[in-house]
């Protein structure tokens, strides 16, 4: 019998929330971490050990009833392997690991979208010289990397066969191209889902500031049907954060999706974005919404003495 009712891979801040709302809620908890002192420490048991060794992986999923995740950057073949070296039931991991697989895959993302008829950019792999996909998109396009990247690292634009040209070296094999969208304004809105409850929080609009999300508030419309359909395309139960692209006409495309409480939907972690996580991977009912924030950020000067 599992001593702990949910395990949580990672440590950092948005892992603490998640547990400070769990334990409200009556849930025992467990985290992993490679620093044993991380801020998670200060609330709940810790295991040390890295978060892409399926061993240490293994020893948090033996000890608990469900197991989530801090962020999508996990290998989802690390938590495979390691629910294998357990023999534990898969269905205890909240977003499942194929599901994380498609998120981590950018490119996987897209087609998963297409499939269910989700609105979202065309996206096709870029291969070769480079020839299918300028042929298939044409300019001017977004290519980017199909793994790792965020706040605009591995994204990168083509308006000319020039500029495609000169960013070959870069781009290579595991990249992608896709449509490229003249977008009034970018929006996003966090998606809870489980199998007996389904919602959304309102929908924000996101201002980036050199690819950061820096400014976020209410967007005055509700674009949590096209939210939905994302994370019902990918399969995914939990918490998932949705970007979004909104066009002249008022038409929504999907851009991206992440597991896990999200950065661009800071706004929802002072009020219940934590707890919907905890109720969401725990199956419990759902609960109020609404808000916006202004993101600070610090530079670090010196060692506090």
């Amino acid at each position: 019998m599992p001593q702990f009712d949910l395990g949580v891979l990672g440590g950092g801040q948005l892992a603490r929330m998640s547990i400070q709302a769990a334990q409200r809620m009556g849930l025992r908890c467990l985290a992993l971490d490679p620093d044993p002192e991380c801020c998670t420490s200060q609330l709940a048991p810790v295991i040390a050990g890295r978060l892409d060794d399926p061993e240490a992986i293994a020893r948090l999923v033996s000890q608990c009833n469900r197991v989530t995740l801090e962020n999508e950057f996990i290998p989802a073949w690390a938590i495979a392997d390691a629910f294998a070296l357990a023999q534990a039931n898969p269905q205890r991991l909240m977003p499942g690991w194929d599901v994380l697989a498609t998120i981590q895959d950018k490119l996987l993302q897209r087609q998963a979208y297409a499939r269910y008829g989700a609105p979202t950019p065309r996206a096709v792999p870029l291969q070769g010289d480079g020839r299918e996909a300028i042929e298939a998109i044409g300019f001017p396009m977004v290519l980017k990397a199909r793994f790792g990247g965020y706040d605009g690292k591995g994204t990168r634009y083509a308006r000319t066969p020039e500029e495609f040209e000169a960013l070959r070296p870069q781009w290579q094999e595991g990249w992608l191209a896709e449509a490229f969208v003249p977008f009034r304004r970018e929006l996003a809105a966090m998606v809870y889902r489980s199998p007996h409850v389904c919602g959304a929080f309102p929908t924000m609009e996101t201002v980036q500031t050199n690819h950061v999300c820096d400014l976020v508030y209410p967007s005055g419309v509700d674009a949590s049907e096209v939210a939905i359909a994302a994370v019902e395309a990918v399969g995914g139960y939990g918490l998932f954060g949705v970007e979004m692209f909104e066009q002249e006409d008022g038409s929504v495309l999907i851009n991206e999706t992440a597991p896990a409480q999200h950065g661009p939907l800071h706004p929802g972690l002072g009020r219940c974005q934590p707890v919907r996580d905890a109720r969401a991977v725990g199956d419990g009912p759902a609960l109020d919404r609404a808000c916006g924030r202004r993101h600070l950020y610090g530079e670090p000067t010196r060692p506090a003495s």
